[in-house]
């Protein structure tokens, strides 16, 4: 970690009302687990963490989308950003969300030339790793990956979808730049911190 985790528990840590109010928030967000790395970084700035908390919170747990598609969009961002700590949280969520094991190897591999198509997935899982690729990789996305995933998911599953990887390709960015969590020295997904 590039910078120290704060102390929600310090009294000192925060002075006014309106930052006891936001540690409040994130915490409830968090409820029964307690604050996270990220979080402890975040809480550095009180205001981004209480504009993030509920932007994210949002994305996690207030969309249409099935477990299994938002999980498969977050997993394929973090392996391609390298963004092991999301990657720890979000592969677990995945498997939950219904993604079998020969889907999750798939997925952590960052190159997946050649494999699209495989009955690993379903095609509509297939249009959101493509279109995850393709948003996380180049940005602009280029017609016939964008119709691909229209043929699967309505006009709000299309913006939820969008949404979603937009805001973890923004986490990943903070979680690797600031090294939250001490992941980075990971390889993949699968090798521990050992280098």
């Amino acid at each position: 970690m590039r910078l120290p985790y704060i102390d929600a528990a310090d009294p000192e840590a925060f002075t006014t009302p309106e930052d006891h109010a936001i540690v409040a928030r994130v915490r409830a967000r968090r409820a029964p687990r307690p604050l996270q790395p990220l979080d402890l970084t975040l809480l550095h700035s009180p205001a981004v963490a209480d504009g993030w908390n509920s932007f994210l919170g949002a994305i996690r747990t207030k969309t249409s989308l099935p477990d299994d598609v938002r999980e498969v969009a977050i997993c394929r961002v973090a392996v391609i950003n390298q963004a092991w700590y999301e990657w720890a949280h979000h592969a677990p969520l995945a498997k939950a969300g219904g993604v079998s094991d020969e889907g999750m190897e798939l997925l952590e591999q960052p190159d997946l030339g050649g494999k699209n198509g495989s009955e690993v997935l379903s095609k509509k899982l297939w249009a959101v790793v493509d279109y995850t690729d393709a948003m996380t990789r180049d940005v602009a996305v280029k017609d016939n990956v964008f119709e691909k995933l229209r043929e699967h998911f309505s006009e709000q599953e299309v913006v939820e979808v969008t949404a979603t990887v937009a805001a973890y390709n923004c986490v990943s960015r903070f979680l690797v730049a600031l090294d939250v969590g001490e992941k980075n020295a990971w390889r993949s997904p699968g090798v521990s911190n050992s280098k």
